[in-house]
């Protein structure tokens, strides 16, 4: 499913127009972002939770040149599925 099926059937669900399905799902995720960058952590009960992960640089190398390169540090979104979203995927 991607964000304009989402949108569908928000709309298709609970008799909303298409622009009002759009604002509710981009609030939704605007405020993920929001609170990613504020907080670091976000948690749905039941669903999982978003954390922010910070990776430290390192020197790498490019596969094609063989080449030294520096890899700065950087802080990445991850994913954390819940117990019960594990449970219902491995019905």
């Amino acid at each position: 499913m991607n964000k304009s099926e989402l949108v569908k059937v928000m709309a298709e669900e609970h008799n909303l127009s298409k622009d009002e399905a759009v604002m509710l799902v981009n609030v939704f995720f605007d405020s993920i972002r929001e609170a990613l960058v504020e907080e670091g952590r976000v948690e749905i009960r039941g669903f999982g939770s978003f954390k922010v992960k910070e990776y430290k640089g390192y020197k790498g190398r490019n596969p094609k040149t063989g080449e030294s390169v520096k890899v700065s540090p950087k802080r990445l979104p991850v994913f954390r599925a819940g117990k019960e979203l594990k449970e219902l995927v491995n019905k």
